[in-house]
């Protein structure tokens, strides 16, 4: 999220016409093109973010500015050349960080929250803890993971929250 991917295109001399259809997994599909006979670039129902990295006869490669989870899907490039049709597809997948926060609880116990991650973080505790983080799903495809710490018998005074995701790894102590 909020970085500016670059898609390419298969590296080919002599462009005739270059065309992006993409097919997000939320919302309409949108494409773009264009046609070096006329020097036009056409688009339709893509979102100002999409743009064109450079010239399109020089660099037919896309760019995301601030990718959203929105953005998310399928983006296939088809270039038009004397010798033929040439296509990639990319499938784009965006990761959410989760926001860390680490609280006590009315009882005294800890509790770790990674919040609005995609893909869910994993929550664990740097001691053993008979914990079993809860997950709760939201509409834009995100995941809120919230453990409680619960060791028995245990006298604890300073834990630390450990998660792990694919777009880092984070880790927050607190004493309750």
């Amino acid at each position: 999220v909020g970085s500016s991917p670059v898609l390419t295109c298969p590296s080919k001399s002599n462009i005739t016409m270059v065309t992006w259809k993409i097919s997000p997994k939320a919302g309409g599909p949108c494409s773009m093109g264009y046609r070096t006979d006329q020097n036009k670039t056409h688009r339709t129902n893509c979102s100002d973010s999409m743009n064109w990295k450079s010239q399109p006869d020089q660099d037919p490669a896309l760019e995301i500015q601030q990718v959203a989870i929105a953005h998310e899907g399928k983006y296939s490039c088809e270039i038009v050349t004397a010798e033929g049709n040439f296509h990639r597809t990319h499938h784009l997948t965006v990761l959410a960080p989760p926001r860390l926060t680490v609280y006590c609880d009315a009882d005294g116990s800890p509790v770790c929250e990674a919040a609005a991650g995609k893909p869910a973080a994993r929550v664990s505790w740097d001691l053993d803890s008979k914990s079993s983080p809860k997950e709760e799903g939201h509409d834009n495809g995100t995941v809120t993971v919230l453990s409680k710490f619960a060791a028995c018998g245990t006298n604890v005074t300073h834990i630390t929250c450990i998660v792990s995701h694919p777009a880092g790894n984070q880790r927050k102590s607190i004493a309750c």
